[in-house]
This record gives C-alpha cells, sequence and structure tokens, in this order.
C-alpha cells in the first residue's frame, strides 16, 4: 500500500517525519508532498532520507528538475496509485482551500484528482482552530467524508494554551491504518516468534539441518507488527531480511534458540514456534574436519532440547502456538501434539504436498485449537495464513482462552 503523506507550513511540521517514519515501519510505502510554506519548516531532504521516495516539492517540478510533460501530470499519476492521502499537519490555510476546492498547488490538487481516502490532521493557533470560518471548513470536509484527527488540547507554540496542537503522532497513524483497514489488534500484545531451521555442527565445517526457509515465520513476524504487537523473532539462519521494526535474535544451533526462547519468554504474552528445531544433534563434534575416507562412518545422535515442553510449565496466560510440519496422517499427528505440548493452537502442513512449504511463498494448512477448533485453509499466500494464525490468536485472547 501506498501513502500520500502533505505537510504543509506550520511548527509541527518537523513531527510528519515521525509519522513518515511509523508509516514505513507497518510496510506502508510513503511519499511526501511538501508545500511552499511546509519547506520554511522542514527540508526535502530530510523526507527524501527517510522514505527513499521523491519528495514533490512543487507543481511543475522544482528548481532541481526542469518542467515537462510528465511533471505537469505528476497529480493525476500519484493520484491513481495512492491508497491514502494524509495531510498532518493541516494548517487552516489548508483546511479552507481543500473545503472550497481551491486547487492553486500540487496538494490541493491532488486532493481533487484522487479517489483515495483522505485523512486530515489539523494543528493551529487555538483561536485559529475555534474560529467560525474553520468549524465550518472542518465540518464541509466531514460531510464529503475526509476523516479528521481532531487536534489535542495543551501549550502552543504561540504561548497560548488549548486546543490546536497536532495530534500524537501514534493518533494519527492509528487513524490512517484503521481507514486502510489495517487492524492494530496486537496492540497490547508482545509476540515471540521462532522461525527457520537449525543447524548441529558435525565438525568445523560440516552440519546437520533442515530445508525450512523460515518465510513462515517471518510472515508471522512481519504480520504481528503490522497488526500492533512488539514483535521479537528468533531465528536460525536463513537468506532472508528481518521485517523492519521486529526485534531480532538471530541464532544457529537448537541449543542457542533454546537460551533466547527462554530468555525472552517473561516478556512474550504470545508465543509462535514456528522454527523447524533439529529434533537430533551430533553426540559428539569432532574439534577438526573429518577426513574422507573411503569407508563408512557412523554419526551418534543425541535428542535436542523440547522447547516447547519446556515453555509449558511456565504457560501461565500466554497464548502457544506450535507448527507441526507432517508427511502423513497429518490431523492425528498434529492433534496429539496439541495436547501433549499444551498448546493453545497448531498449525499443521503437509510437507511433501506441491507448491506448499518449505521454499515456496504459499502454504496450505490445518489450524487445530484446544477449545475444539479445526479449519483448513485453502492455498494461501504466507503472510495471508500468517493473518489467519494471528485471527485465532485474537479470538483466544477475546474469549480468555489461553
Amino acid at each position: 500500500m501506498k501513502i500520500a503523506l502533505g505537510v504543509t507550513g506550520g511548527i509541527s511540521a518537523y513531527k510528519a517525519a515521525e509519522i513518515a517514519r511509523e508509516l514505513q515501519q507497518r510496510g506502508l510505502a510513503v511519499q511526501v508532498i511538501l508545500t511552499a510554506h511546509g519547506q520554511e519548516f522542514i527540508r526535502p531532504l530530510t523526507f527524501a532520507a527517510l522514505t527513499g521516495q521523491k519528495v514533490i516539492t512543487g507543481m511543475f517540478g522544482s528548481d532541481q528538475q526542469e518542467a515537462n510533460v510528465e511533471s505537469a501530470i505528476e497529480h493525476i499519476a500519484v493520484a491513481q496509485t495512492i491508497d491514502l492521502l494524509l495531510i498532518a499537519p493541516a494548517t487552516a490555510n489548508c483546511l479552507g482551500k481543500l473545503a472550497h476546492g481551491v486547487a492553486d498547488d500540487f496538494l490541493t490538487t491532488l486532493c481533487l484528482a484522487t479517489k483515495a481516502p483522505v485523512v486530515v490532521a489539523p494543528a493551529m493557533n487555538v483561536n485559529m482552530w475555534e474560529h467560525p470560518a474553520t468549524r465550518e471548513n472542518v465540518e464541509r470536509l466531514r460531510s464529503r467524508g475526509v476523516h479528521i484527527v481532531e487536534p489535542e488540547a495543551g501549550y502552543l507554540a504561540c504561548g497560548m494554551t488549548g486546543p490546536g496542537r497536532l495530534a500524537s503522532v501514534e493518533a494519527i497513524v492509528a487513524k490512517a491504518l484503521d481507514v486502510l483497514g489495517i487492524r492494530q489488534d496486537l496492540n497490547h500484545e508482545v509476540v515471540l516468534v521462532t522461525a527457520g531451521p537449525t543447524r548441529e555442527a558435525i565438525d568445523p565445517v560440516r552440519f546437520l539441518s533442515n530445508r525450512s526457509s523460515g518465510k513462515m515465520g517471518y510472515a508471522i513476524a512481519e504480520a504481528a507488527f503490522r497488526r500492533g504487537a512488539r514483535t521479537i523473532l528468533v531465528s536460525g539462519p536463513t537468506a532472508l531480511h528481518p521485517p523492519e521494526g521486529v526485534e531480532y535474535v538471530p541464532v544457529i544451533s537448537a541449543a542457542e534458540m533454546r537460551d533466547a526462547v527462554l530468555a525472552r519468554l517473561p516478556e512474550a504474552s504470545v508465543v509462535v514456534k514456528a522454527a523447524a528445531v533439529a529434533d537430533y544433534r551430533p553426540a559428539r563434534v569432532a574439534a577438526q574436519k573429518i577426513r574422507s575416507k573411503a569407508q563408512e562412518i557412523s554419526l551418534a545422535l543425541e535428542p535436542t532440547a523440547d522447547i516447547l515442553a519446556e515453555i509449558a510449565p511456565h504457560k501461565g496466560n500466554r497464548i502457544i502456538v506450535g507448527f507441526a510440519a507432517e508427511t502423513e496422517n497429518l490431523r492425528d499427528s498434529a492433534r496429539a501434539k496439541l495436547e501433549s505440548k499444551r498448546l493453545d493452537l497448531i498449525v499443521a502442513n503437509d510437507v511433501t504436498a506441491e507448491g506448499n512449504g518449505f521454499d515456496s511463498d504459499y502454504n496450505t494448512v490445518l489450524l487445530l485449537g484446544r477449545n475444539g477448533l479445526e479449519r483448513p485453509l485453502p492455498r494461501l499466500r504466507k503472510i495471508d495464513v500468517a493473518n489467519e494464525i494471528l485471527d485465532e490468536v485474537v479470538s483466544l485472547r477475546a474469549h480468555g482462552r489461553s
């Protein structure tokens, strides 16, 4: 999703940088439109560095860009590609122009050209905010479906006290996400996710591992963060980049993953064990590389720690979600693991199914719950599977089951 962030001229324009950053951390692309008066308070380079996107500063190009046909119709291109227009801060002058359909710069022209929803966060002197003209303009915008984030009361830059201060960054971002339909239903949770494989050393150059890519666990971490949770991702070695905003804890072996999970467990209210932790490790790790020989060698294995079993005695009111990657007897094997590990929810998938599971961006899973839930999901993208899993977590919390 893409948001156009309009920044007009006011002392609170600097907060728009924080707004842009927060939106990005929720996985949204942000393009800033900075008005001429806005540039008196904050420079375009700040937003360009934060967003990695071109900052639009004029209707027909800028001092660094010669006007051409492309720049002349850029407002139409932006209008057709954005999912939301957010103006923060919006001055009294901006509100007046929007209310009366004035289109004398890029931002106001974009407002007329886009069919995307519009969110406006006003900020101004208390007398300006309470003036009848401003109140009429606000109500006119509301009547057209514009979403208004009311300013807060407090000490203003002009020295006066009263309503007019820009709403908090959190309130503005929450409204934008709500209008976009992006849920924030995990904002009171701390979600601990494990992902990826583990590697169990044989010697300094060889190890035992499995085919897990980590994609499912990373998708869950990304989805949890987008839905407002503080998210901790404990990951074995993968080729993936951790989702932005997620607390990332890299590990290699099953023992390291166990230690990391137990160390972070007191912070977590939800645990999602999506990692493919090795069940066995070499009983003895050779100090030097085992030389190649034209003869057979035997490798003695010992079991690794059962992390889920160690979590169970400390469950408390945490919601615990496990995974079962199976090649046969999917439902029965998963149900047995659900009960034996005292899980609230288990996600079972047949890893032999073509086009699903390891290395794929898709998965077909069966959700089983301790509350009797049995819900097969169709083949979905892993990020969509992640949200289905988190929907069940939200439902469990709402019904007091943990």
